[in-house]
């Protein structure tokens, strides 16, 4: 028998995404739409009040409000080892930071006691990350510096690194987030 899945419909300043719970756990969240949403949800059941979702939301209203907060519910991210390795390695950019696929590469290389690891493949573990946000794969960018491969779209990464950066409004670089999550 399979363990059922819980699922909510959540509003987010940066469009309407899906939050999926286990076992008193959270193990997705996915922008509606986003590249590598789930396809097989015949056995998800639609239970916003499920314990893990009123934490997850007062998490979201704190993160989007331009805090830091740290989940007070658990996360279980399903994949294969080397893709748990990879966002394992995520969960450890600090809030506010960026890194590289090539830094995450060797990271993940020394950790395996290998002399090298395709930062290609690291980037492909990143963008299936089943827990956006909460795992900050956005935090993720190119060699050199440049935004690329962000699963919800690289909008929504700009605009996420933008809040944790807390950069200077200008004319130029207006309020990306005019309130809080409805």
């Amino acid at each position: 028998m399979t363990t059922p899945a819980y699922v909510c419909r959540l509003d987010t300043p940066l469009g309407p995404a899906t939050a999926c719970a286990m076992d008193d756990a959270l193990c997705g969240f996915w922008f509606i739409g986003q590249k590598y949403y789930p396809q097989a949800v015949r056995h998800w059941i639609e239970q916003p009040k499920y314990p893990v979702f009123p934490a997850l939301r007062r998490w979201l209203d704190e993160y989007f409000a331009g805090a830091a907060p740290r989940p007070d519910f658990a996360l279980t991210a399903q994949g294969p080892a080397f893709q748990k390795a990879v966002w394992d390695l995520l969960l450890h950019i600090p809030y506010g930071e960026t890194t590289t696929y090539g830094e995450l590469s060797k990271q993940l290389a020394a950790l395996c006691n290998l002399p090298s690891m395709s930062a290609q493949a690291v980037g492909g573990a990143v963008g299936h990350n089943p827990i956006s946000l909460l795992i900050p794969c956005h935090r993720v960018v190119g060699s050199t510096g440049k935004l690329t491969g962000y699963a919800g779209g690289l909008d929504k990464k700009e605009a996420l690194l933008r809040l944790e950066k807390k950069q200077c409004l200008t004319k130029d670089n207006p309020p990306i987030f005019s309130g809080r999550r409805k």
